[in-house]
């Protein structure tokens, strides 16, 4: 049996692989949660625990400048917090330790009508101390890594599912209350929160190490995304072209037509692992999502 620990409460990834583990491999799992709110998580005892699963953050919600304020926040809890934390880890025993990092690390969103596809050579490029604040966390882990401690950084795309928020839950309700959108040639690398549970199970029972890119098996298209989500609740939306123009105006006046519309995409292969962790395609994770809200 494996002894997990999840450092960060009522995260939306935290609690979500709690359940996906209860749901399906509870006799292989054991699975405890601590806040990492206050300062008395560091009177806590790792050493029982095989992987300490780092879900603690704060999330990026800013579509223009980012406040000196919130920048500093950024630093202590993305960073800083998590250094701390996984030295924790080390100095009491565990043997892995998985960080939850993210694709901002390479920067936006490529505008309307330019493509952004990441492979294995792309260089990290954040755009804003959100980014930098991953980014300074993972080399800070790097550093810690030895032959007893296994550190695992996952870089997933925009994460959807029961619950979930960010882009995901604001196209939903569009879905259900336009009958006309936007036809945007556009291609987006999402991952379902199943997926990825899945993918992070296997990392703990692979015993891995390194920096992994999950995602889908499949690209999603915007537009065709909110016509499937539509679908689901039986509701039939047009698809109008000939906004493309209009919607590269807007973006220079907001970022969020570039997080909608834009272009960001893993090379497949750079996401492939020796087992399979897509237990739902894109299709069927629409309507999971749509069926249980």
């Amino acid at each position: 049996m494996k002894r997990i620990l999840i450092t960060g409460a009522n995260s939306y990834i935290g609690t979500s692989f709690e359940k996906y583990i209860k749901d399906n491999y509870n006799e292989d799992f054991h699975i405890d949660t601590i806040d990492m709110i206050d300062s008395t998580w560091k009177d806590y005892d790792f050493s029982k625990y095989d992987t300490v699963f780092h879900v603690a953050g704060i999330a990026h919600s800013d579509n223009g400048r980012i406040s000196e304020e919130k920048s500093k926040l950024y630093y202590k809890v993305n960073t800083e917090l998590t250094i701390e934390t996984a030295q924790k880890a080390k100095n009491e025993g565990v043997k892995q330790f998985i960080f939850m990092s993210s694709a901002i690390v390479y920067g936006e969103s490529a505008p309307i009508g330019r493509k952004k596809i990441i492979t294995r050579d792309t260089p990290v490029s954040p755009a804003n101390s959100y980014g930098d604040s991953k980014v300074k966390a993972e080399i800070g882990l790097q550093n810690l890594e030895d032959d007893n401690f296994k550190i695992v950084i996952l870089r997933p795309p925009m994460i959807y599912g029961k619950g979930s928020k960010g882009n995901y839950p604001i196209l939903a309700k569009i879905a259900l209350k336009t009958p006309i959108f936007p036809y945007v040639d556009n291609q987006r690398s999402m991952l379902y929160i199943e997926n990825l549970c899945e993918f992070v199970r296997l990392m703990i029972i692979n015993d891995e190490q390194g920096i992994f890119w999950p995602q889908n098996n499949e690209y999603s298209n915007t537009s065709e995304l909110v016509k499937v989500i539509a679908k689901c609740h039986g509701k039939k939306i047009r698809l109008i072209k000939g906004f493309t123009f209009f919607l590269r105006l807007m973006s220079y006046l907001t970022g969020l037509v570039n997080k909608a519309f834009g272009n960001l995409i893993y090379d497949l292969d750079l996401s492939s692992y020796k087992v399979k962790y897509c237990v739902y395609s894109l299709d069927l994770s629409i309507t999971q999502t749509e069926e249980l809200n």
